[in-house]
């Protein structure tokens, strides 16, 4: 164990290390104390430790040891225990592991106090076969911001057996081989190290071979066979040998390999080449898989080993890709384009080899003939892209070097330039030219010149290269900036996002270079009392005009801007043109009703009609307005929903709520009235008022019959509600045992159609009867949900995708509210009758009793009546998004789908069917709040 004494803070506990040596770094060194041994080590280790105290040591370590692959919170050391502390003030003094780099190996327990394994330790991992593997921690004493080193030693374990590279080596022997001939064996590898590495080999007994292991100058074991005794292959053609690794582990691993040898019959000749050396020559460019030449080879033997196979030898990449040698055959052919320039010459070596092995060598020499492949190359070497018009003739414009890689005629280049530009070439060095000025230039005649510089070589056919050098005329800045038009005008719609692009301005200069260069800018100026910079900006360098802020049309209508371009001659010169920026009104605020306005006490507006109202009778009026222009600003009204429906009408354009018929003494005294008021933008918005008339000739006589409203509690009126809840029970009970004796009917029917014999696996998730659907069980469905109900009457399956429906919606009521199924139809099993349930269901009395009953009875048994298949998914997901497997949650084979008819039907195909999977797929863009508004 090392450790430190702080002298800040000499009270701080100290590492037990009762027994064991102790280690004590210093600022020059480190001194060891031993145990108690003389007085004069005595008081060298007391005057040690004093130096200790006054060298100002910063840190303290500890080391531990640990086995590798130790199971999950293996305890290492007592970090609290060498430290001096109890466990509980490891948190109290914020002691933490703060060591960066890899994943954490270690964590402290809180509870014990110790340092343990914080996962599995693979010590090959980590250190792969160093013979120390140490791992360093850093552990932080936050109350005395000490920093506490830790060493951890993992130590290796033998959980590596030596494997060999291949489980078996073919060895080839000649049976005339000698005696005592040495074979290398395949070696093994132990990833392990010390003891538990590879210690030694092992083969089996056998009469003809033997095992010599031999130790390199890195320590590294090569097995080697040897030939112990003559071999005789008509005696034993194979000999089947087994070679073991094993290491010095406890308990001790081991590896092995196979090792096959096998005889073959004596090759006493070797193959010929007819000819030492092969010469050949080829012209460059010629096409690939064109044959080269054949070399070949002769050997007397027989057999196998008379069989020539023939290879390169030292074979380099460049040789392998452009040359291709037939082991066979000997034909070398062109695999590559062969390219004089890249090299003119190659050096082939190739060898013959019959089967035992024995091989000839020979070369083959390849000339590559030059072809004018080769156009020349024009390097520009110094070139200036502008020059003064009053610039003297023979001002240098550019110098330029040609090169041909070609050789011979194929590679002489001469130069030149069209006559009637006035510049000239002129040869200085070996194959640099320079290209001068030929008289004055004027840039009022030409401001720019593209000269063309044509190289040409002498080959056959020449080839030539065309270099364009662009010349500019420069000139003083005499013309300011200009716009094209003397003002702009600019439309931009309110509620524009911060940065959207206004307008773009380009103002043109005739000069050039610096003299052109133009910037723009915005003049000063306050509106509003905020500077103009903080509405718009322009782009200095493209004139293009941004928005600031988002315009609101009701508060800024116009804006007058002025933007000058200047350019960037010397001295600079300007412009300004005037640009007027017009606010666009958008449809952004929604109608404001002024009146009827509800009293702020808490109690209810009430609009009053006499009784003796004729049809037409001005009721009340509906007042609002909207901040917006235009036609976003034209309000309608009309009548959303009204308690006794006929009785009032409002004004279409006036708001005005007038009695649409006489008033009749059955008339209601209170009538609520929802009157909507809509603009006609786009999209349009809306606002609504509650209106409450009460139908009385005078206020008295509201407060009178509002008095009466009251619930009543006459036994007449009990006794009839009585009388109605008795009836309706009476004829749900009649219901429900209908429906349970046609449920029974056409389970029989099913059971027994051929269909069901044949697809009963595939539709035993499926409920065994057709149920018949009512829209009434939609009002249940408050999400977005997939139904599917099996209709007695058609015989097909409709999966149903229903829309909510909300009747406090008034944005996108009408599309909410109406059924949009996604009808997917199968042909279901054919029966030898059918129940004629459209006589019953025609009947009003019937139709009207499933519509109010079906949805209580579905309540009270989930899922009788219907199977339902739910999903989820969020809006806008990418179109072909897979929303379910729709095939296998009605029980169905993909493969019979087509047979099934499945398919899709709605007025809006939300959802698609992939007929090859049965997965439901995303058909197009799903906008919840287009469907469902806000609910």
């Amino acid at each position: 164990m090392h450790f430190i004494l702080d002298p800040e803070d000499p009270g701080a506990p100290q590492a037990s290390t009762e027994g064991k040596p102790k280690h004590r770094r210093l600022r020059g060194g480190v001194v060891m104390a031993t145990p108690p041994a003389s007085p004069d080590r005595t008081r060298l280790l007391q005057i040690c430790l004093l130096l200790g105290i006054l060298g100002e040591i910063r840190a303290e370590q500890i080391r531990y040891s640990v086995f590798e692959e130790q199971e999950e919170g293996s305890v290492v050391g007592n970090i609290a225990k060498d430290l001096g502390l109890a466990p509980r003030e490891l948190v109290e003094r914020g002691v933490r592991i703060v060591s960066r780099g890899r994943t954490q190996l270690f964590a402290l327990n809180p509870r014990s106090g110790s340092l343990v394994t914080s996962g599995r330790i693979d010590r090959e991992e980590l250190c792969d076969r160093s013979p120390n593997c140490v791992t360093i921690l850093e552990i932080l004493l936050e109350d005395t911001v000490k920093i506490l080193r830790v060493e951890v030693e993992i130590i290796d374990v033998n959980d590596n057996p030596p494997s060999f590279g291949t489980e078996q080596r073919e060895i080839k022997v000649a049976e005339n081989e000698n005696s005592g001939t040495r074979f290398p064996l395949p070696e093994a590898f132990d990833p392990d190290v010390g003891v538990n590495s590879l210690q030694g080999y092992q083969l089996n007994t056998n009469g003809y071979f033997s095992l010599d292991v031999q130790s390199g100058a890195d320590g590294i074991k090569y097995p080697e066979l040897v030939l112990e005794r003559a071999l005789d292959r008509e005696e034993e053609a194979v000999h089947h040998l087994v070679l073991t690794a094993f290491d010095g582990g406890d308990p001790v691993r081991s590896g092995t390999a196979r090792i096959l040898i096998i005889l073959v019959d004596t090759n006493d000749n070797a193959p010929v080449f007819t000819q030492p050396k092969y010469h050949v020559s080829v012209r460059e460019n010629v096409p690939v898989g064109t044959r080269l030449l054949t070399i070949k080879a002769t050997d007397p033997d027989e057999g196998t080993n008379g069989d020539v196979t023939y290879s390169f030898r030292k074979v380099r990449d460049k040789i392998s890709q452009l040359f291709q040698l037939n082991s066979l055959s000997g034909d070398i052919t062109i695999l590559g384009d062969l390219d004089y320039e890249d090299s003119g010459f190659y050096d082939i070596d190739v060898e013959a080899h019959d089967g035992p092995g024995l091989r000839a060598r020979s070369k083959v020499l390849v000339t590559v003939l030059d072809e004018n492949d080769n156009a020349p190359e024009v390097t520009v070497t110094s070139l200036t892209s502008s020059v003064q018009e009053t610039s003297s003739p023979g001002t240098v414009i550019a110098l330029f070097n040609v090169h041909d890689s070609d050789s011979g005629g194929n590679g002489l280049v001469t130069c030149s330039i069209p006559d009637n530009l006035p510049f000239t070439l002129e040869k200085t060095y070996e194959n640099y030219y320079r290209l001068l000025t030929h008289r004055t230039l004027d840039r009022e005649e030409v401001s720019e010149y593209n000269i063309t510089v044509t190289a040409t070589d002498q080959g056959i056919p020449p080839l030539s290269t065309e270099t364009y050098i662009s010349l500019q005329v420069m000139d003083i800045n005499d013309n300011p900036p200009t716009f094209p038009h003397a003002s702009y005008s600019a439309y931009i719609p309110e509620n524009n996002p911060r940065g959207a692009s206004i307008l773009s301005m380009t103002a043109q200069d005739p000069d050039s270079g610096d003299n052109a260069l133009i910037t723009y800018s915005l003049a000063e100026d306050t509106f509003q009392g905020a500077p103009l910079s903080s509405y718009v900006s322009i782009n200095s360098n493209t004139g293009i005009l941004y928005a600031l802020r988002s315009f609101d049309y009701e508060q800024l209508r116009d804006l007058q801007l002025l933007v000058t371009a200047s350019d960037s001659g010397d001295p600079p010169l300007s412009s300004n043109v005037s640009v007027s920026l017009f606010v666009l009104d958008q449809n952004d605020n929604v109608p404001e009703i002024l009146y009827p306005t509800f009293p702020t006490d808490g109690s209810t507006g009430v609009e009053l009609a006499p009784r003796s109202a004729d049809s037409g009778y001005l009721v009340t009026k509906v007042v609002a307005v909207d901040r917006d222009s235009g036609q976003n600003a034209w309000l309608s009204y009309r009548l959303l929903k009204a308690s006794e429906p006929g009785l009032f009408a409002v004004g279409l354009h006036t708001g005005e709520v007038r009695t649409a018929r006489a008033l009749l003494d059955r008339d209601a005294l209170k009538q609520s009235l929802v009157v909507v008021v809509q603009d006609h933008g786009q999209p349009p918005l809306s606002a609504t008022v509650t209106l409450t008339v009460a139908v009385a000739d005078s206020i008295p006589d509201v407060l009178a019959d509002l008095g009466s409203l009251k619930p009543s509690a006459d036994p007449d009126d009990s006794g009839l509600t009585l009388y109605l809840v008795v009836a309706v029970a009476a004829v749900s009970c009649v219901f429900l045992a209908f429906v349970m004796v046609l449920l029974a009917l056409k389970l029989r029917r099913w059971h027994k159609s051929r269909l069901l014999h044949a697809e009963g696996s595939r539709l035993a998730g499926v409920p065994a009867s057709h149920f018949v659907g009512v829209d009434g069980v939609r009002a249940f469905l408050q999400t977005y949900s997939h139904e599917v109900s099996l209709t007695a009457d058609s015989r097909k399956s409709h999966l149903i995708f229903p829309q909510p429906n909300y009747a406090d919606t008034l944005i996108s009521r009408e599309s909410c509210e109406k059924s949009e199924p996604l009808l997917i139809t199968q042909d279901l099993l054919e029966t030898k009758g059918d129940l004629n349930l459209q006589a019953s269901a025609g009947r009003y009395g019937l139709v009207w009793w499933l519509q109010v009953l079906l949805p209580f009875l579905l309540s009270l048994f989930p899922g009788a009546l219907s199977d339902q298949i739910r999903y989820s998914i969020p809006e806008e997901l990418a179109k072909n998004s897979v929303v379910g497997n729709l095939a296998k949650d009605l029980g169905l084979s993909v493969r019979d789908l087509p047979a099934r008819k499945l398919r899709v039907s709605a007025e809006r195909e939300y959802f698609t069917v992939n007929p090859e999977s049965g997965d439901l797929l995303v058909g197009d863009r799903i906008d919840r709040e287009q469907i469902c508004g806000k609910q």
